[in-house]
C-alpha cells in the first residue's frame, strides 16, 4: 500500500475500504499470490527466498544507519505538490521572526542632522577596520568549519567501505570450505582486519550533528552505533553466503522482476519524478508535517 502511495505501484493497491477502513483489494491479490506460491513451490525454496529478502532488508538498514549517523545528505527530495505547502510555512515562519519596527521602516522619523531619533549613527575612526576584521575572521572560522567537516565526512565514508568490504571478505572466506588452509586463512585475516579498520575509525571520530534534525525532530535513534550496525552486517553477511546457489538465483529473478515494473511504472509514475531539494537543517520540520499531513 505505501509503494502505490507513493506511485511506485499501480492505485489500485492503496485503495482503502470506506466501510472497513483497510486496504482490501491488495489484501486479497497478496493474499492470493501468497498462496499460489506456496501451493506450487517447495517449502524448504520459499523458506529460502523469505530469508534473501529479510536479510537482504536488515543489511540495508545496517548501512543505512552508518550512512545517516556519519554522513546523512545535505538534502532531501521533496515531491512537487507540496511545494506551495512547504514555501507558505517557510514564510509564515520567516514573518513570525522578523522584528516588528526594523530599522528604516516609516515608522521611524529623523532629525535635522540626518540620526535616527534616539540612536546615534555617527561612526567611529576604527569602525570600518573592525568590520572589514570580523568579515575576515568569520570567513576564516566558516572555511576551516567546512573543510573539518568535509574531511570527517571522507574518513567516514572510507571506514563504512573498510566496514562493507571486510565483512564480505570475512563472511566469503569462512564459507569456503573447498579452499586451501593457508589462502583461507589468508583471507579471513585480511577481512578481519579491514572490519576492524573501519569498526576502530568510526568509533574515534564524531557523528554527524544533523543526526538529531534527520527526517523529524528528535532524530533517528538506534543504539551501540557503530557495534550493533557492523556486528548485523557481518552476521547478515555470513547467513546470505550460506543460503547457496539456487536460492540466489531465485532472488536474482524476484530482483529482475521488481527491476522491471520500477522502469517501465514506478519511473514515471513516482510522486518523486518531479522533485524539489529542500536542505534538511532548514526545513526538517517543515518536510516533517507536510509529509504526515499532504500524502500522493
Amino acid at each position: 500500500m505505501a509503494m502505490a502511495r507513493d506511485g511506485l505501484l499501480p492505485s489500485f493497491f492503496s485503495d482503502i475500504n470506506k466501510h472497513t477502513k483497510v486496504p482490501v483489494k491488495s489484501t486479497i491479490v497478496t493474499g492470493l499470490s501468497a498462496a499460489a506460491l506456496a501451493f506450487f513451490m517447495d517449502i524448504e525454496q520459499l523458506a529460502g527466498m523469505v530469508s534473501v529478502g529479510t536479510l537482504l532488508a536488515f543489511t540495508t538498514v545496517a548501512i543505512s544507519i552508518l550512512i545517516l549517523r556519519y554522513v546523512p545528505p545535505d538534502e532531501v527530495r521533496f515531491p512537487s505538490h507540496s511545494v506551495s505547502v512547504l514555501t507558505s510555512r517557510i514564510i509564515q515562519k520567516t514573518d513570525r521572526e522578523k522584528p516588528e519596527n526594523p530599522v528604516g521602516s516609516s515608522k521611524h522619523s529623523f532629525d535635522n542632522e540626518g540620526s535616527l531619533l534616539g540612536h546615534s549613527v555617527i561612526e567611529k575612526k576604527g569602525s570600518s577596520r573592525i568590520c572589514q576584521l570580523n568579515a575576515f575572521m568569520w570567513f576564516n572560522i566558516n572555511f576551516a568549519a567546512e573543510h573539518s567537516e568535509l574531511r570527517r565526512r571522507k574518513i567516514a565514508s572510507c571506514n563504512i567501505t573498510l566496514v562493507c568490504i571486510g565483512a564480505l571478505v570475512l563472511a566469503s572466506a569462512a564459507t569456503a570450505k573447498d579452499l586451501p588452509s593457508i589462502p583461507r586463512y589468508i583471507s579471513c585475516g585480511l577481512g578481519v582486519v579491514l572490519l576492524l579498520c573501519g569498526l576502530i575509525g568510526l568509533t574515534s571520530i564524531d557523528q554527524d550533528d544533523a543526526v538529531h534534525s534527520f527526517g523529524h525532530p528528535g532524530g533517528f535513534t538506534c543504539p551501540l552505533v557503530p557495534l550493533l550496525p557492523v556486528s548485523c552486517i557481518l552476521i547478515n553477511t555470513y547467513l546470505l553466503i550460506n543460503l547457496g546457489g539456487g536460492t540466489w538465483i531465485r532472488a536474482s529473478i524476484w530482483l529482475v522482476a521488481g527491476a522491471l515494473i520500477y522502469i517501465l511504472y514506478g519511473w514515471s509514475h513516482s510522486s518523486l519524478s518531479d522533485p524539489i531539494y529542500v536542505p534538511i537543517a532548514a526545513h526538517a520540520e517543515e518536510i516533517c508535517q507536510t509529509s504526515r499531513h499532504h500524502v500522493p
